[in-house]
């Protein structure tokens, strides 16, 4: 058996909790920054079944190789907009990826990224530094969910 570990990431978002877990959740918008860069989901790669037990799965295609990744999980808990869980059962031990979603009463709203039964890969260094650059995506997106917002 392989090592284990837990991960925890934050970003605060000037957005709603509503626009947030939405962004998470519908396929339209997980397209648009999911996985790291160097890598596209097509919108036609994603499935959401937003359930306790429905399918949560992602293809992201290598935009340098066309190489494909597939996550495929299992949603736990769905409580919009607080908090999503699923896990990951093609994951050694079953990763667990839990999302809370805290409104700071100011407009903004802290997202909590923590993961579970993370196997040894994904806690290098290089693996931490590619999730947090598919981070950066999503804030990036959201900016431009603002301006556009903003332009109407």
């Amino acid at each position: 058996m392989t090592a284990t570990g837990e991960l925890t990431y934050r970003r605060v978002h000037r957005a709603s909790r509503e626009l947030l877990f939405d962004c998470m959740t519908t396929p339209d918008h997980l397209a648009r920054f999911w996985g790291p860069t160097g890598t596209s989901t097509p919108v036609g790669n994603i499935v959401v079944d937003l359930r306790p037990g429905g399918a949560f799965e992602t293809t992201m295609v290598s935009d340098a190789d066309g190489s494909t990744y597939t996550m495929r999980a299992v949603y736990v808990e769905v409580q919009r907009p607080e908090r999503l869980v699923w896990t990951e059962a093609d994951v050694e031990g079953g990763m667990r990826t839990t999302i809370t979603f805290v409104d700071l009463n100011d407009g903004r709203t802290e997202v909590i990224t923590h993961q579970t039964k993370v196997p040894a890969p994904y806690l290098s260094d290089e693996a931490q530094a590619g999730f947090r650059t598919s981070l950066d995506r999503f804030d990036a997106y959201l900016a431009e969910l603002q301006s556009t917002e903003q332009s109407r």
